[in-house]
């Protein structure tokens, strides 16, 4: 199969979607990779590199929708891309298409087979290609909380770890799953004051007995959630629903009783963000202010730490590329449920229930193209 990696367009994204080290095994197994010119130099890697991998450097992304059979990505495709993807090419990238009607029809009309990193799923639910990216965010989501929070940023004048004789910093995590999880283990690490917010019981029982002393598990209701947000310094939306738009926990009313220079940070803007006042933000502009209340909403997090998440990334996503490569996209589903409930959009259907109902579109299950 001719695999074909793309340079990212995204605006201020630097990761790539196969290392050098991937292109060497696709290459083994004798497939057959381009790689537009400047993909990896984002994340420290020469286009040298993949030659001597065994890639074959082409200029342009026209070029590579042209030749390849499946064409991967790390961000979904841009409007430019649209009109080069062709009928039955496979696509295999982060899509997100709930929250992208555009995209979404876009793909209807290529005809094309299109598979998501982030609703590939294991038996035991997790999202295995979702994961590396999530755990990088969550990370980022209280790191950067703690950046804007400062008075030069804007914001309060908190530190969130406070200092002897001065009480540290609250933050109100929402959604307790790998991304709510790395966020607070990271305002943990801080020394903020942090309450984790889920509706799962079970998951709430477990975290109380990993986190640390300065952490707090709360059944999320809107009650409570109020009365958490009048005293948070930061708060970090973590809220999935796995292939689907993301509910609005937080509404514009809300934020009217917090605290002026608080900071919030929406990790699900990517499935359309879980507050009300989100809208998507880049890393060069990455917030804005609604009602005194700094959000963060960047809908590419991992792109500022690029080396780290293209390593994650290639872990994760290779073995899943390397099956659909050596078997085709129908044996593939056919023999591996997990990449199965990643497919999307093929043929002009759209296959996955989540992106249908976001749209009101009729949905087709997927057993239908593989018989």
């Amino acid at each position: 199969m001719n695999i074909g990696i793309l340079k990212e367009i995204k605006t201020a994204e630097n990761r790539v979607c196969m290392t050098p080290a991937g292109v060497e095994i696709m290459t083994q197994h004798q497939h057959q990779v381009l790689v537009e010119t400047g993909a990896g130099i984002g994340s420290g890697f020469a286009d040298s590199e993949y030659r001597q991998a065994g890639a074959t450097l082409v200029e342009t992304a026209a070029e590579i929708y042209a030749a390849a059979d499946m064409v991967m990505h790390v961000k979904e495709p841009q409007p430019g891309e649209y009109p080069l993807i062709k009928k039955d090419q496979i696509i295999f990238t982060y899509l997100h298409l709930a929250a992208d009607e555009q995209l979404t029809r876009a793909l209807i009309a290529a005809g094309s087979v299109n598979i998501a990193y982030e609703t590939i799923q294991k038996k035991d639910r997790s999202l295995p290609l979702l994961t590396p990216m999530s755990e990088v965010a969550g990370r980022m989501a209280a790191q950067e909380g703690a950046n804007y929070l400062q008075m030069s940023e804007g914001g309060r004048g908190i530190l969130l770890g406070g200092v002897p004789g001065v009480e540290p910093g609250n933050v109100v995590v929402i959604g307790c799953g790998v991304v709510g999880l790395n966020a607070a283990r990271i305002a943990c690490g801080l020394g903020a004051r942090v309450y984790m917010l889920d509706t799962n019981l079970d998951r709430l029982r477990y975290l109380s007995e990993i986190m640390p002393s300065n952490c707090s598990t709360v059944m999320s209701t809107r009650p409570k959630l109020r009365e958490l947000l009048r005293e948070a310094d930061l708060v970090i939306g973590s809220v999935l629903i796995p292939g689907a738009k993301a509910p609005k926990v937080i509404t514009r009313e809300m934020l009217r009783e917090m605290k002026p220079g608080s900071v919030m940070v929406d990790v699900a803007i990517d499935q359309g963000g879980c507050f009300e006042t989100s809208r998507p933000t880049t890393h060069t502009e990455p917030t804005f202010i609604v009602d005194g209340i700094i959000h963060y909403c960047v809908a590419n997090m991992p792109g500022a730490v690029a080396l780290t998440s293209t390593l994650a990334l290639t872990n994760a996503t290779l073995p899943y590329a390397l099956q659909i490569a050596n078997k085709g996209w129908k044996r593939a589903c056919r023999d591996n449920e997990e990449i199965r409930l990643g497919v999307n959009v093929i043929g002009g259907r759209v296959t996955f229930k989540g992106v249908a109902e976001a749209f009101g579109m009729d949905h087709t299950p997927i057993e239908s193209f593989l018989n």
